[in-house]
């Protein structure tokens, strides 16, 4: 499934095409459904749904509830753990209850309020839903504050705002569990808004990113601590920014990252030895993994059942 109704749909077209194409080459049947409306249908015994969407709709929870309810197998996190982490304010009242180190924030909800209290500039304003920094702004000088604030509300109906952590912006890619190199990334020039995060040439990208082993590790903890905190499961990538003591503080948890050649999630596949194929072919192996287990705890239930049954007739 790629595409679908959000703000992120020319990226989840890029991101389903490109996996579309991996798993053809590797030998499978692949059939593109576009959930742009809600009529859309999957073919008949369908083994998997790859969930390459992006944003509203994709990332939120709502096509896992329907896939759910259909009772087909998808890729990446279930709709509960999809819903928290796509809201902003949600995965930071988690990350704080689970002790993962986070940035301080506040929930906005008018264009009429002022900075709020115990904050002061530089700020980040951003959608507390949305994606791909979509409504991303950045609050340098109080006068600029109403602006941001009333730019980020175009996009959802409330805001985060949060300290503006100055240091490096790494993210971290966690597979089956496990967490991968961490990758830094360096816009040649201003932030890492949508513009620098998709126009080639603008950001440069490390993997493995040169941080010693005990700041790596305390990276990686961090966004695996995050990814818990949501309660995660198969993959998902951890935005994390470093303060110059080698700090982590955790941003945000991406369950469907961007799925094109070149984006994050498959560079740090390919520094732990997984290439671009390989990372799709894992994450449908998951889902199906998950499935497997299923049926038999499904069968076994059943089994019991009977067992029960038939020695209540002895």
């Amino acid at each position: 499934m790629l595409g679908g109704p959000g703000a992120e749909r020319e990226v989840s077209l890029r991101s389903g095409a490109a996996v579309a194409a991996a798993l053809r080459v590797l030998g499978h049947a692949v059939s593109e459904r576009d959930p742009r409306t809600p009529d859309w249908d999957l073919p008949a015994e369908s083994d998997v749904v790859f969930l390459a969407l992006h944003g509203i709709y994709g990332e939120d929870g709502t096509v896992q509830r329907q896939l759910d309810d259909l009772g087909v197998a998808y890729t990446g996190c279930d709709a509960e753990a999809s819903r928290l982490a796509f809201d902003k304010i949600l995965t930071k009242g988690r990350c704080l209850a689970a002790g993962v180190p986070t940035a301080k924030f506040a929930a906005v909800r008018s264009a009429a309020e002022p900075i709020p209290a115990g904050f002061s500039v530089p700020l980040v304003v951003k959608p507390a839903r949305q994606g791909s920094s979509v409504g991303l702004q950045f609050v340098e000088r109080v006068e600029d504050w109403s602006a941001a604030l009333a730019e980020a509300l175009k996009f959802d109906s409330e805001v985060l705002a949060e300290e503006k952590i100055i240091g490096r912006e790494t993210t971290v890619g966690i597979l089956g569990g496990k967490v991968l190199p961490v990758v830094e990334v360096r816009p040649k020039a201003g932030s890492y808004d949508y513009t620098n995060k998709y126009t080639p040439g603008s950001t440069e990208y490390f993997c493995p990113a040169d941080f010693d082993a005990a700041t790596t590790q305390r990276i990686q903890a961090a966004a695996l601590g995050a990814f818990h905190a949501v309660g995660g499961r198969d993959y998902a990538r951890v935005d994390v920014m470093v303060r110059a003591d080698g700090s982590p503080v955790v941003l945000e948890v991406n369950t469907l990252p961007g799925m094109t050649e070149t984006s994050l999630l498959p560079k740090a596949a390919a520094a732990a030895g997984l290439n671009y194929a390989q990372l799709c072919q894992r994450m449908i192996d998951l889902a199906m993994e998950r499935t497997a287990v299923a049926t038999v705890k499904k069968q076994e239930k059943v089994a019991a059942a009977t067992l029960i049954m038939v020695s209540h007739v002895v």
